[in-house]
């Protein structure tokens, strides 16, 4: 019962903040300076149709002139239709093309990405991090626990230089750019979009490593594990039958969490690779001059939703995974 509260607490709570956030990203962004209609060329009527039904803008037929709707009017509009699947065409990345269906034809490559990752960081990550803790103040723990702090120290998108540099140019083993033309989960897109999933696990590593490491020495070093021992288990099968099984209760909502953001991508390897993902065309609605108002406002939404709906899913996993929790119990 207390878990059904909570659960349902922090999703009101979630709902809350989304549409907070959300109403002042829409509020800010249209604040901006718009692009004129006219500099859109033969799609400025399919365009000015879009505004005009999304009531950003009124026409008056009178004078054949268009005026600007007020902003929190636009939001209601805009909020009317998003629940829809409807948030407008391309103003300026795929001019008048419907942003809803470039953004579905992107996800896939995102994710691929993100998966391809997750599946080689978990293994190593959690490898690394518990023959660390057994060799604990030995060289080898020094050894992982130095490389662990750089790896977490550096950005991301600086190993996707040196893997480009090393990887691509000096080796020759991958080709610089992803080839999309199969798409992302066949043999082709794996093989060409291994870098950057590489770059992206890196740090899922080391922060898999670091985690793993601090809990298992501290169940290595517990009462419980030392009455084991006096009762003729062997080390490592005290470490294996109650050690790990302990220790992974706080590292399985970490893994859960990765699992739950692979969606999120990363805005900036993406563009690197050239992997045509959603990461790739959030920079590209930014930079665009003037703003792609519309991907951006989709593109926002998308990334707020999958980091609360990952927070929440990750609290409520510990209460699920370990029974000494009681979520929202007093």
């Amino acid at each position: 019962m207390y878990l059904f509260k909570y659960i349902l607490k922090r999703l009101l709570l979630l709902i809350v903040t989304f549409f907070i956030i959300m109403t002042i990203c829409f509020v800010l962004v249209k604040l901006l300076p718009t692009a004129p209609p006219t500099m859109f060329g033969k799609d400025t009527e399919l365009i000015l149709r879009r505004r005009v039904l999304l009531h950003q803008m009124y026409y008056d037929e009178a004078t054949g002139e268009y005026y600007d709707t007020p902003i929190m009017e636009q939001y209601v509009y805009f909020l009317k239709y998003a629940f829809k699947g409807d948030f407008g065409v391309s103003e300026q990345l795929f001019v008048g093309q419907d942003v809803w269906s470039v953004f579905k034809q992107r996800v896939p490559f995102t994710v691929a990405v993100n998966v391809y990752s997750i599946i080689l960081s978990i293994p190593l990550g959690i490898a690394l991090g518990i023959l660390a803790a057994i060799k604990k103040n030995t060289w080898i723990d020094h050894v992982i626990s130095t490389g662990v702090m750089i790896v977490v120290s550096v950005p991301s998108f600086i190993y996707g230089f040196l893997i480009q540099y090393l990887l691509c140019f000096k080796l020759g083993w991958f080709p610089p750019i992803m080839d999309a033309t199969n798409g992302p989960f066949s043999w082709t897109g794996f093989s060409t979009m291994l870098p950057a999933s590489l770059c992206l696990s890196f740090g899922s590593i080391a922060g898999f490593a670091r985690y793993t490491r601090a809990e298992l020495t501290e169940v290595l070093t517990s009462e419980y594990l030392l009455l084991a021992r006096t009762k003729g288990l062997t080390r490592t099968q005290a470490t294996v039958r109650h050690a790990l099984r302990n220790a992974m209760v706080p590292i399985f909502p970490m893994i859960l969490g990765e699992f739950i953001g692979i969606l999120g991508g990363s805005l900036i390897l993406e563009g690197m690779f050239g992997i045509p993902g959603v990461g790739a065309l959030y920079v590209n609605s930014v930079q665009s001059t003037p703003p792609d108002y519309n991907f951006f406002i989709l593109l926002s939404s998308f990334y707020m939703l999958i980091g609360l709906v990952a927070g929440v899913i990750v609290d409520i996993s510990y209460g699920i995974i370990d029974p000494r929790i009681r979520m929202g119990a007093r």
